[in-house]
């Protein structure tokens, strides 16, 4: 499958956003926990698809992969627009 000149549609379904942060959220508080830094973490996770970036500590691991990691990007990303005043 070769690349197009044409733009291509992307849509996710927007009935996780709360849910993905509620867990974003609750993933970072078990990190920073453990002693990691949490943004390397779930960046490494989200890049890498590796839960081994995620301990198991209070289920952490187990939550963050309830979601695609495309889901995962989306929602930081609409938030860190919405954080810059972008109207969504």
């Amino acid at each position: 499958m070769g690349f197009t000149e044409e733009t291509v549609r992307f849509k996710l379904d927007d009935s996780n956003k709360k849910e993905i942060s509620e867990t974003l959220t609750e993933v970072y508080a078990s990190l920073n926990e453990k002693g990691y830094n949490p943004i390397n973490q779930i960046v490494g996770y989200v890049l890498s698809g590796d839960p081994a970036y995620v301990p198991r500590y209070n289920n952490a691991r187990n939550q963050i992969r309830k979601y695609e990691r495309d889901e995962i990007v989306e929602e930081l990303v609409r938030y860190y627009l919405k954080g810059q005043g972008v109207d969504l």
